[in-house]
């Protein structure tokens, strides 16, 4: 989801403007998920790298964060999602570690759309997690190294119980991954559209879907 802040400053505005116009869009895209039959989505909302920015941003950051969360869950539950949050608790607050438990619990059986957000989330770390809770295990004499392989090691990602993403949309024309999903969009269809996402509206996810539709889908494999 990006260009909240080239957004704000086309406007003139403070960087925290344009990440509040980028938490409509995600309520908009939620809606517009549900009503095309999508049934993930999954959301960067903080990389584990955007802790290099200014330290208000980061502030303003975490308290828009609670405050959907506060504000947004019991309607999202309404509509039937479940949310669900991946990436590092460890560096965030007890108050925010404690709305995602409550988050995760009061939506757990919901199954209109599964809604996963990224949070202090990177791809290289999360299969460094992943790697190190193998070792551990394989250490305990738990696990031999024979059972070590793609099916496994998915299974202790953070996104195990989660389909690979078929389609990997970047908001605002840069055309990079930046750490989302190493690992799971390696056959992933990417879209990278021009409009930052305060902008995103159900029409943009529509084209992204309509790219998506005309690509073949063969995995290594031969066409035809």
């Amino acid at each position: 989801m990006d260009g909240n802040g080239r957004w704000a400053q086309a406007r003139g505005l403070p960087r925290v403007a344009g990440h509040r116009q980028g938490a409509e869009a995600v309520r908009r895209a939620v809606v517009a998920c549900i009503e095309l039959g999508v049934d993930y989505l999954t959301i960067y909302a903080f990389s584990s790298e955007n802790w290099k920015r200014p330290e208000r941003e980061i502030d303003d950051l975490m308290g828009l964060l609670g405050l959907y969360l506060r504000n947004e869950v019991a309607e999202l539950s309404q509509r039937g999602v479940r949310v669900c949050f991946i990436g590092d608790r460890g560096r965030l607050s007890t108050d925010i570690r404690k709305l995602i438990d409550q988050a995760e619990a009061s939506t757990r059986e919901n199954k209109a759309l599964t809604l996963t957000v990224a949070l202090n989330y990177g791809g290289r770390q999360e299969i460094v997690r992943a790697a190190r809770r193998i070792a551990e295990d394989a250490v305990a004499g738990r696990l031999g190294a024979a059972a070590v392989e793609e099916y496994l090691f998915s299974g202790y990602l953070d996104t195990a119980g989660v389909p690979d993403p078929d389609l990997v949309i970047r908001t605002s024309g840069e055309q990079r991954l930046s750490n989302f999903l190493l690992w799971q969009a390696a056959y992933a269809e990417l879209v990278f559209l021009p409009t930052l996402w305060p902008d995103f509206r159900k029409r943009d996810l529509e084209e992204a879907i309509a790219e998506y539709m005309k690509r073949e889908r063969r995995y290594g494999a031969s066409s035809g």
